[in-house]
C-alpha cells in the first residue's frame, strides 16, 4: 500500500467512524417495506445506520408495569422474539422494567449501551429527558426505537399510534352519541407525565370543547389500570352523582364496572381495546351502554423489534413510523372476531398486523411472563 492509498484510506475510516459516531443518518426515502414501516406523513424524514452483521443484542428498557397492557406488551415481546423470522436475528434478548423513575429508566439503557447490545426498544417515562442518552447511544453504534410514550425529538427512529387522534377520535365519537352539546363528562386519564396521556387528553379536550360545545368536565387519573380507574370512577359518581358521557384512555373495563356498581345509568363510553371492556359493551347494549373501543395495540413492541433489526441491517427507515389506529365501535362488536368471550378480560384484542408479518396466537402471547430477564 503506498502512502496516498494509505492516507486515503485513513481518512475514509476517520469518515466512516465519525458517521457512526454522529448516529444515523439522514437520507431520502422511500424507506424499507412502506407496507410496515409507513412514514408518518410527507415531511417525514429518513434515517439509515451503518450496517451491520448479525444475529443481534437486543433489549428491552420498559418502564411502568403496573397495569395490564404493559403486562401484555412484554408478553409479545417474548413471543415475537421466539418466533422463527425474529429467533434467526436475534441471540440475546434481554427485558428490564424499571418503573417510573426516570433516572432509573436512564440508567437501564446506559447499562445496556455500555454492554454492548445492539437495539434498545423502550417506553419512555418522559418525552422529554432523553438527549443525552441518544446521542451516548447514537456514538455508541446502538439503535434506540422508542414506541408508544414516544420522545419530543426527531433525532430517533419511533414507532407510534396518532395518539392525539385518538383522543379527538374518542371525543368525536360521543359528540355523536349524545344528545346536545351540554352535560356532564367524565375524562380518565392515563399516567402523568407520559406523553400518550398527555396527547390524548390534547385531542379529546379539542373534540369536545370545539366552538358551540358547553361540556362540564371532570378529569380523573386512572393510570390506565383497571383497578384504578374502577376506584377513580367510582368516587367521581359519589361526588358528582351524574354523567352523560365517559372517555377512558385506558383501563375502561374497571371504569364501566364503577358505573355497573354504582347503578349509574348507562350512558356512552369510549374506551381502549381491553377484551372485558368489549365484553360488558355487549351485555349491556341493551341497557343503553354505548361503546367505541379504539385500539393502541401492545403489538407495537413487535413492530419497533422488527423495525430496529431492519435498522441494524442497514435499511433506510422512516424517523417516524405510523402504525393504524384499530377501532370498533356499536353495534359491531362480534365474538371471535372483535372480542374473545373464552379469554381473560385483561387481553387487549389488537396484536396482528399482517403487513409486518406479525400474526401472533393469543395462546402464544399469554403462555409467556412478564418478569424481567
Amino acid at each position: 500500500m503506498t502512502f496516498l492509498t494509505r492516507i486515503a484510506a485513513t481518512a475514509a475510516l476517520v469518515a466512516s467512524t465519525a458517521a457512526f459516531a454522529a448516529g444515523p443518518a439522514v437520507v431520502s426515502g422511500p424507506g424499507e417495506n412502506p407496507g410496515c414501516f409507513k412514514p408518518w406523513d410527507a415531511s417525514t424524514k429518513y434515517f439509515q445506520w451503518p450496517a451491520k452483521k448479525g444475529p443481534y443484542r437486543i433489549a428491552l428498557a420498559n418502564g411502568f408495569v403496573g397495569n395490564t397492557w404493559r403486562i401484555q406488551m412484554i408478553k409479545m415481546a417474548k413471543a415475537y422474539a421466539a418466533t422463527p423470522d425474529m429467533k434467526s436475528q436475534v441471540k440475546e434478548f434481554k427485558i428490564v422494567s424499571t418503573g417510573t423513575d426516570v433516572a432509573a429508566q436512564i440508567a437501564a439503557m446506559d447499562n445496556f449501551i455500555n454492554s454492548g447490545y445492539d437495539a434498545i426498544i423502550t417506553l419512555a417515562v418522559n418525552p422529554s429527558a432523553f438527549g443525552p442518552v441518544i446521542k451516548r447511544a447514537n456514538a455508541a453504534g446502538v439503535v434506540i426505537v422508542p414506541f408508544d410514550n414516544v420522545l419530543d425529538s426527531d433525532q430517533v427512529m419511533m414507532v407510534n399510534e396518532d395518539q392525539t387522534s385518538i383522543g379527538s377520535q374518542s371525543g368525536d365519537w360521543l359528540l355523536k352519541n349524545l344528545k346536545g352539546k351540554t352535560g356532564k363528562l367524565l375524562e380518565v386519564r392515563g399516567l402523568p407525565g407520559n406523553s400518550v396521556d398527555r396527547d390524548r387528553h390534547l385531542g379529546f379536550r379539542k373534540s369536545v370543547e370545539a366552538p358551540g360545545n358547553k361540556f362540564e368536565i371532570i378529569e380523573v387519573v386512572g393510570n390506565w389500570d383497571d383497578g384504578t380507574a374502577q376506584k377513580a370512577v367510582a368516587d367521581a359518581v359519589s361526588v358528582h352523582k351524574k354523567f352523560d358521557a365517559m372517555f377512558v384512555q385506558a383501563g375502561s373495563t374497571g371504569a364501566v364496572r364503577a358505573l355497573i356498581d354504582a347503578k349509574h345509568p348507562m350512558i356512552p363510553v369510549s374506551g381502549a381495546d381491553e377484551n372485558g371492556f368489549r365484553k360488558l359493551c355487549v351485555a349491556n347494549a341493551k341497557d343503553g351502554l354505548l361503546c367505541a373501543s379504539i385500539g393502541q395495540s401492545p403489538g407495537l413492541v413487535a413492530i419497533s423489534m422488527k423495525a430496529a433489526v431492519a435498522a441494524l441491517q442497514g435499511k433506510v427507515m422512516p424517523q417516524l413510523i405510523s402504525v393504524p389506529i384499530p377501532q370498533t365501535s356499536h353495534p359491531n362488536f362480534k365474538a371471535g372476531e372483535t372480542y374473545y368471550p373464552d379469554l381473560s378480560d385483561n387481553f387487549f384484542t389488537t396484536n396482528e398486523f399482517p403487513d409486518c408479518g406479525v400474526n401472533l396466537k393469543a395462546t402464544d402471547i399469554m403462555s409467556k411472563d412478564e418478569k424481567n430477564n
